[in-house]
């Protein structure tokens, strides 16, 4: 059985401060409480701060482009239905160039995890705006202030249809744990939008700001999507933390026949079957 540090890697490269390391630690945390094996996972990832998490865990992983995280992964799911699939992306690589991946997977609806550190800017690449930026932020490139709304993650996953939609904040990390552990075990696309500090770039959205914000609401009922909706539009001077939406629906992969049973990964190869290919193509 792992424990939480058998999943560490090696050291990171993330600033001192940084968000991201009770991100590492509640998901190591969620994977041991799973009792999940390392071959039993894999992680995608495309390019930023935030898609570095592949390098510091002992587990499959696959470092992809630039806002391209989630196709692989939903080639490994579709390839090996018996892993649990988790993608770790920014909300530059999600919802900004990757956010037509994003979209489509909500309606796909594959079995994936699916963790975006949201810290408001791109911290990889110094500081510029990303789409979750708040209106009239200023940065080293918006020097006049972003003059953009932000995009809103949740709205647009539960109007595209996900199944699980949460928001979580990396300062209150026993939560963020307890979240992930339900995403990764809920049958479908789970999105789990984490507030992240960037100590480095932004300094409007810190954790003293977030502290006097965030909330857990009381009696909300997950199930009732009207209710959910409201919520996911409720950002200023309060912003609901916690599960918003959790109604599972068909998965991608249970619409295929040839999927069910032994995942393809594991199946023989016959050669054969594909001569009427070789005769054609070759």
């Amino acid at each position: 059985m792992c424990k939480a540090g058998d999943y560490l890697a090696q050291g990171t490269a993330w600033c001192p401060g940084c968000g991201n390391f009770s991100i590492l630690e509640a998901l190591t945390e969620a994977l041991a409480e799973l009792k999940l094996s390392y071959h039993e996972v894999i992680m995608c990832s495309g390019i930023g701060q935030a898609a570095k998490m592949p390098h510091y865990v002992r587990l499959n992983g696959f470092n992809g482009l630039h806002g391209r995280a989630l196709p692989p992964a939903v080639g490994a799911r579709v390839a090996n239905t018996s892993l649990k699939v988790i993608v770790e992306s920014g909300d530059g690589d999600t919802y900004g160039e990757g956010g037509n991946h994003f979209i489509h997977n909500i309606r796909r609806n594959p079995d994936i995890a699916h963790f975006v550190h949201n810290n408001q800017v791109y911290g990889l690449t110094k500081g510029q705006a990303s789409p979750t930026s708040e209106e009239g932020m200023k940065t080293g490139v918006q020097t006049a202030g972003v003059i953009l709304p932000p995009f809103n993650p949740l709205t647009v996953a539960l109007t595209m249809g996900a199944g699980f939609v949460a928001r979580c904040f990396s300062g209150d990390k026993d939560h963020l744990k307890e979240t992930m552990i339900a995403a990764i075990t809920f049958p479908g696309y789970a999105l789990i939008d984490i507030l992240q500090p960037c100590v480095t770039f932004n300094k409007l959205n810190t954790y003293a700001w977030y502290k006097q914000r965030v909330y857990k609401p009381e009696d909300h009922n997950p199930s009732d999507w009207q209710a959910a909706l409201t919520l996911s539009r409720q950002w200023g001077d309060k912003i609901p933390l916690g599960i918003i939406y959790n109604v599972p629906h068909p998965t991608f992969e249970s619409h295929f026949p040839v999927l069910q049973g032994p995942p393809l990964a594991t199946r023989p190869f016959n050669p054969a079957n594909t001569s009427h290919l070789q005769n054609e193509f070759l």
